[in-house]
């Protein structure tokens, strides 16, 4: 088959890189033979005077083609002895093709038949020298397994030198040497790839590998960070790449002294603000870290408490001091807002608790424990409508001003979005609470998830199981919060706290009140009852739970039935349903021995080995501690010493009424 062109303007619209005449007739043949190649079939193009000729051997394509793609799947598939006869006949009826000969040396080189090989893509680069994947199989061959990296570089460059701007091949050059231990020249390949395309994900996560490898932990998070957020796909690179996040964050909060990433940024606030600030542990706490500002405590300091052994806490740290010093901008103009609710907001609020109340009644449920469930919806909506866009500047504002604490966060960010997202999703939760709450905490949960999504470009979004409608929202969310953040003003985050409650029709539940106003007008004892416990404590005293949390043994006394131990009970029946008792047994002493050191209620990841896939917090493995010894070993369960039995009474009604 022939095909011909004059050689005009006609032509150079039909190409429009030949248009101006650069290159000559060397640039026009090679434009037409990248054309008209068809897989390995290269075309033969000719000039004559003002004509171009483009002859194709179709009879020659039409032979060859079934068999050279069957090859290339026996390759794929690794079945080279089959695959071997094909190619050997293919290459005898054309010995010109330059890809029958690389295809038979990378099958060669797989085999183990390296100088086999190397004599195979010889050929193939004899027949065309810019057969760009024989130029890096040879750099490849040379650089593993003759450690001749000066030859392995002749052949990487020449390869460069066909496609310089081809940043995949250049990252291949990179993965190779980086394969064999030379650092230092894959680094120089991988950032010549960056160069040329800094959106390929594959270049930032190996240039992560290589910084971990040489201790440069900050840069290997980095790197890898970037590698995530680079990868629109959930493929196994994106999974390298998240599990190789949390190896070098925890090694950086391993290595590290986390405490001189906030030490100086409390100076700053003591200055600012008139106020010291002292920052304690203090194991007995409710939350990993809160504040008690001095103002609402009476005290002439700030009292930062923390839990020691928290992982990441020193995220949760500077968390609780941003905010404080949003508080001293905000004070300075004197527009910080004080959140508050009183009985009239919390009476509102109960109404539409009112079906899950009586489902609650019907159940036989105690009425301290309805009283305790009504609390925590309250509590919890109140304290997201609250929480959530202030801790999205606060989270913008840690990210971009102290990159040395990303690890911390990303470790930090990820246990509380996979705790609000088991809030929303968990069956066992949301049977019992009133739809239009899951909805609306689900919404500041996305919101959340959309934020970490962009910091850090793990995606939780489809976990969640948003109604279009809940995702929309929470766009629109985060999306107002972008037009806010760069250039946010003291106390606008305030705004936010309104505009969302007043979308979601939940602002009836609590009120914003101008602290300098209250203070003149309110004593401090009144003005303490009007506050939530806060996860992050933003802001100190629930308003129906103002005692400090005592011993665990103590706290289950005085809070009466534990709503989330019951609800965890009824997972762990569901999850010992017809399971056999010497198998509950196991599992019960496995727990029994792990508890040897205390489980902390409060908190996350603990993990039994013989319940696969599943993490448990504090409150959640007590739960299954209580209720495989109550099935397997009743009579020795008084020696656990859990004032469980009530929380175990309920969850047995609530199971057996499903």
């Amino acid at each position: 088959m022939q095909i011909i062109h004059k050689i005009d303007d006609f032509l150079f619209t039909l190409f429009p890189k030949l248009r101006g005449g650069g290159g000559g007739n060397s640039l026009l043949i090679s434009e037409l033979e990248n054309y008209y190649t068809f897989g390995p079939f290269t075309p033969k193009v000719s000039i004559t005077e003002d004509w171009v000729t483009i002859t194709i051997d179709t009879s020659t394509i039409l032979l060859q083609e079934n068999d050279y793609r069957k090859t290339v799947a026996l390759c794929e598939k690794g079945n080279y002895q089959e695959a071997k006869p094909i190619l050997q006949n293919l290459i005898e009826n054309n010995p010109t093709n330059s890809e029958f000969h690389r295809i038979m040396g990378q099958i060669l080189s797989d085999e183990g038949h390296q100088d086999e090989a190397i004599n195979c893509l010889i050929d193939a680069l004899r027949w065309d020298s810019k057969n760009n994947w024989a130029l890096l199989m040879m750099g490849n061959i040379f650089a593993k397994f003759k450690n001749d990296v000066p030859t392995a570089m002749r052949y990487y460059d020449q390869a460069l030198v066909v496609n310089p701007n081809d940043n995949i091949t250049i990252s291949n050059i990179g993965a190779n040497l980086m394969q064999q231990g030379k650092f230092e020249e894959a680094k120089k390949y991988f950032w010549q790839a960056i160069k040329i395309n800094n959106d390929y994900p594959n270049t930032h996560f190996a240039l992560g590998m290589i910084a971990e490898i040489e201790n440069d932990l900050q840069s290997a998070f980095y790197s890898t960070v970037q590698a995530i957020k680079l990868n629109k796909n959930k493929d196994v690179l994106y999974q390298n790449s998240v599990k190789q996040a949390f190896e070098i964050a925890n090694k950086i909060i391993v290595a590290t002294n986390g405490k001189k990433i906030f030490r100086e940024y409390r100076h700053k606030l003591e200055f600012e603000g008139s106020t010291e600030i002292d920052i304690i542990k203090d194991s007995e706490i409710l939350t990993a870290a809160k504040i008690e500002f001095a103002e609402n405590h009476d005290r002439l300091k700030h009292i930062l408490r923390f839990k020691p052994n928290y992982l990441a806490v020193e995220h949760l740290i500077m968390h609780e001091l941003v905010h404080l010093d949003f508080v001293i901008q905000a004070r300075k103009v004197e527009l910080n807002q004080l959140f508050t609710s009183t009985q009239q907001h919390k009476t509102a609020f109960i109404k539409i608790l009112q079906p899950s109340i009586t489902k609650l009644q019907k159940m036989k449920i105690s009425e301290d424990a309805i009283s305790n469930f009504c609390n925590g919806m309250f509590n919890g909506l109140n304290l997201q409508a609250y929480n959530t866009p202030i801790d999205l500047f606060i989270e913008d504002f840690l990210y971009n001003e102290f990159s040395e604490l990303r690890p911390y966060q990303f470790v930090s960010l990820y246990t509380l979005i996979q705790e609000g997202l088991k809030a929303v999703t968990d069956k066992s939760v949301i049977d019992f609470s009133p739809t239009m709450v899951i909805s609306k905490s689900k919404i500041f949960n996305l919101v959340n998830a959309l934020q970490f999504k962009a910091l850090f470009g793990i995606d939780f979004i489809k976990d969640f199981n948003a109604t279009p409608a809940e995702l929309r929202k929470s766009e629109e969310f985060y999306i107002e919060f972008l037009e806010y953040k760069d250039n946010r003003k003291p106390g606008e985050e305030f705004e936010l706290v309104l505009h969302w409650a007043e979308d979601l029709q939940i602002d009836q539940y609590f009120q914003l009140v101008n602290e300098n106003q209250y203070r003149k007008g309110s004593d401090i004892d009144s003005f303490m009852t009007n506050f939530e416990e806060d996860p992050f404590g933003i802001e100190e005293k629930d308003p129906f739970k103002e005692r400090e949390m005592e011993k665990f043994q103590k706290a289950q006394d005085e809070i009466g039935l534990n709503m989330a131990v019951v609800m965890f009970m009824v997972d762990a029946l569901q999850y010992f349903q017809d399971m056999p008792a010497d198998t509950i047994k196991k599992i019960a002493f496995e727990i029994a021995m792990q508890g040897t050191q205390g489980f902390d209620p409060n908190q996350k990841n603990y993990i039994i080995g013989s319940i696969a896939n599943k993490r448990f917090s504090g409150y959640h493995i007590l739960a299954y501690y209580y209720v495989s010894w109550m099935l397997a070993i009743p009579e020795m369960v008084s020696q656990l010493h859990l004032p469980f039995e009530e929380e175990y009474k309920s969850a047995l009604t609530m199971f057996k009424s499903k």
